[in-house]
């Protein structure tokens, strides 16, 4: 058979992968590849936490390939040039592959299946990580959407058929081709290996996917619609990497929750689906977004330059505000950050610190397993005021109000800052209130390096120092 070049990026599996499937149909013999390029995903290149896992994630793919008897050939270097001499050493007839949104990304692939289409070949991109691709949603007026309930609304009346298929039993063994290299010569793992911690939590590859959303559906999924906020429960998918290196495609996951009662529970969840699709929405709509304001008028703002001694407090924990300190933390530990916190970290940043959301928009692309342009653009822009459909700026979390709330004995903090374990429950939200709670533990920071009172009356009279356009 002739060989077809299936190029893998962040679409880590076998079942419902289209191009994988586009090759089968057309009679050819999928030739599995993966190309090393950073050098041309621009200004936004991946972060050392996504590096981490994508080097597991490689490995799962290549083994459960190996296991059809095929394997993943990998290269480093130019996609281009790498796509080129793949298909002249094997004759290969085609490219396939799945689109990706981030605008460098996608404007590199467009010169690719120009150059491949000009050479000879079929070139082909999919969709093959979206419930809908970017342009498929518009309004009345053919307009992209900035406020997400319109935009899911519409997304619901057209919603779209999807196809499941499950991975190819066999597939054809080719040789090793010139250039190819190790896996463990890509500089993918960290040195020191800091990422340790993180595999206690997390297991890449399809099958990592397909376990952490059965177990969702069994347990988690029941009580999602509130639980979610609650960061002491574990009440959340865990799926956010999965989905973001492609392990698992969106649609097998809402076909495989489709049955799950009671349907609110359901629905909710399926809506946080669609605040990815809206993420991806946006940013291919206004590329810009990922490195300026959304809203012009945040250009001027009066951001504090940061001390670097504050935001190093804020990047390991060292606050004195337990549960940022706590977010922080678990960042650290496990790559990842449980939505509601996240909300509340961005906030005490941005707001009480004043810093421009910039620093910890780049701080969560290093440290995040699940770290998505998309996703990380529109949820920083939407806490910081400055993005679309964003929370009001002079909308500042209170993170000791939050805390009680979301974390109300005080759990999720006891988890992640241990000074902080013996403290009665009730005063770990604010132990500075409660100084005597401290007793003689001397670990923890007796004070937050901001005064939350004083934050945030800074933030609004900076707010109201902002010219209106």
């Amino acid at each position: 058979m002739t060989p077809a070049i299936v190029w893998f990026r962040n679409d880590l599996r076998l079942r419902d992968h289209p191009a994988l499937q586009a090759a089968l149909k057309s009679g050819m013999a999928p030739l599995p590849v993966y190309i090393h390029a950073p050098h041309e995903e621009g200004a936004w290149k991946p972060g050392a936490a996504s590096d981490a896992w994508r080097h597991r994630s490689l490995a799962a793919l290549d083994a459960d390939l190996r296991s059809r008897g095929s394997r993943l050939h990998v290269f480093a270097g130019d996609s281009l040039q790498t796509l080129q001499a793949i298909a002249a050493a094997t004759g290969a007839a085609a490219v396939f592959w799945h689109r990706r949104h981030e605008p460098c990304v996608d404007e590199r692939d467009a010169a690719i299946r120009r150059t491949l289409h000009r050479g000879g070949l079929r070139a082909e991109a999919h969709n093959g990580s979206l419930l809908f691709e970017p342009w498929q949603v518009a309004t009345r007026n053919d307009a992209p959407f900035r406020v997400f309930t319109p935009f899911w609304k519409a997304a619901l009346a057209a919603w779209p058929r999807h196809t499941l298929n499950e991975a190819p039993p066999s597939l054809p063994a080719f040789e090793r081709l010139p250039g190819e290299a190790l896996l463990g010569h890509l500089g993918l793992q960290p040195d020191p290996r800091w990422d340790t911690g993180f595999w206690d939590a997390w297991r890449p590859g399809e099958q990592g996917a397909a376990d952490a959303l059965g177990t969702f559906a069994q347990r988690a999924l029941h009580d999602y619609r509130d639980g979610r906020d609650r960061p002491d429960q574990p009440l959340t998918s865990g799926l956010s990497p999965h989905l973001h290196f492609g392990e698992i495609a969106p649609w097998r996951v809402v076909a495989e929750l489709a049955s799950i009662e009671p349907a609110d529970q359901r629905f909710a969840y399926v809506r946080e689906l669609g605040w990815r699709e809206f993420a991806h929405h946006v940013l291919h709509h206004f590329p810009h977004t990922t490195d300026a304001n959304f809203n012009p008028r945040f250009d001027d703002f009066d951001w504090a330059e940061p001390d670097p001694d504050t935001l190093r407090a804020w990047k390991f924990g060292r606050t004195g505000v337990p549960i940022v300190d706590a977010g922080m933390r678990q960042l650290t530990a496990t790559g990842w950050i449980h939505n509601r916190v996240r909300m509340v970290v961005a906030s005490y940043l941005t707001k009480h610190l004043r810093v421009h959301w910039h620093h910890g928009a780049r701080w969560f692309w290093d440290r995040l397993v699940d770290a998505d342009l998309a996703n990380n653009t529109l949820g920083w822009q939407w806490v910081a005021g400055t993005g679309v459909d964003a929370a009001p700026y002079f909308r500042v979390f209170n993170p000791v109000l939050q805390a009680r709330r979301f974390d109300p004995d005080g759990a999720y903090i006891a988890q992640w800052v241990p000074e902080l374990r013996g403290v009665p429950a009730a005063a770990r939200h604010a132990p500075w209130e409660v100084p005597r709670a401290l007793g003689d533990i001397g670990r923890y920071p007796p004070q937050p390096v901001v005064d939350l009172a004083e934050g945030r009356r800074g933030a609004l009279d900076a707010l109201a120092r902002l010219k209106p356009i």
